[in-house]
């Protein structure tokens, strides 16, 4: 199915000033098609994300070949390749956990979790937000009231795990650092040593600390190039590659094909989600939004 036979109404949420340090946004999301007919897309590497669902319900398949079939809760923990799903008319709300949301509701260590989906109905890891999943039914008239359920559920009901440890958005923010291509120098800013780094980026983050910031600098591209599509892959390279086949290699391993197959594929729901999000909250892709200060 082409972007023309797929309506998407999304609306974002950022989350209240308390718990900003936590999410990237609560969002709502609105999938319309024919009926009968389902659409198909990937989901581009991302932090780790729940998601509500009341109508037809995702078939989805994670990098690391999780099939989730009839779940009305997903749950999926941080990824470095893109996770494959189809749907039909749904609606839906989105939780984007930032490293140290995840560290702080989920608690399980983030690379068990990473590329990997799960029916949060059935892992124990994610069953304290079933209620939610049981609360929400993402109808447009309940917005503004499941919005404030899903605050009112982080600020009071939802357990935390642990003291919340600084030096995980001080990395985050060191991500976020153009000028950071290189671990030792994130681990003499952070003043760790190297293998402490791995091992909290491991536990938060998901991935060593040489891939993320890998992923990052594709990251970058990509949502350059979402933006704007009629552009050719060499406008949207970041700077901080070395040449052009630097970029390729990093489109296969993050997207699993070249760029020129990727251009060429239709991109139904992520097309306007990715101008929706960053027309309405200014950050295309949530890899890219900054943590919040506590």
């Amino acid at each position: 199915m082409d972007s023309a036979q797929c309506e998407i109404a999304v609306r974002f949420h950022a989350p209240p000033a308390d718990l900003a340090r936590f999410f990237t946004t609560f969002y709502r999301v609105e999938i319309t098609v024919p009926e009968g007919m389902r659409v198909a897309d990937a989901l581009q590497p991302e932090w780790g994300n729940l998601r509500f669902f009341a109508g037809d319900l995702p078939e989805s398949r994670s990098p690391e070949g999780d099939r989730i079939e009839n779940a009305d809760f997903v749950a999926t923990g941080p990824s470095s390749g893109p996770l494959n799903f189809s749907v039909g008319s749904t609606r839906l709300w989105g939780i984007g956990l930032l490293p140290l949301g995840w560290t702080t509701f989920v608690g399980q260590s983030a690379h068990l979790a990473a590329n990997r989906a799960f029916d949060g109905r059935k892992d124990a890891a994610f069953a304290p937000f079933v209620p939610l999943a049981d609360d929400l039914d993402a109808e447009p008239v309940h917005e503004r009231k499941e919005y404030e359920r899903l605050v009112r559920f982080f600020r009071h009901e939802a357990p935390r795990h642990g003291r919340e440890d600084p030096r995980i958005a001080a990395i985050h923010a060191m991500l976020l650092d153009d000028d950071f291509g290189d671990v030792a120098a994130m681990a003499r800013r952070a003043g760790l040593t190297t293998r402490t780094l791995e091992r909290l980026a491991r536990r938060a983050f998901g991935f060593p600390p040489k891939l993320l910031l890998r992923r990052q600098r594709f990251m970058r591209s990509l949502a350059r190039f979402m933006l704007d599509p009629d552009a050719n892959w060499s406008g949207s390279i970041d700077g901080c590659y070395y040449d052009q086949s630097h970029f390729v290699r990093d489109c296969h391993r993050f997207l699993g094909m070249s760029p020129s197959d990727y251009a060429a594929l239709d991109h139904p729901v992520m097309a306007g989600f990715v101008r929706e999000r960053h027309r309405l909250y200014g950050s295309a892709v949530q890899t890219l939004d900054r943590p919040s200060a506590t």
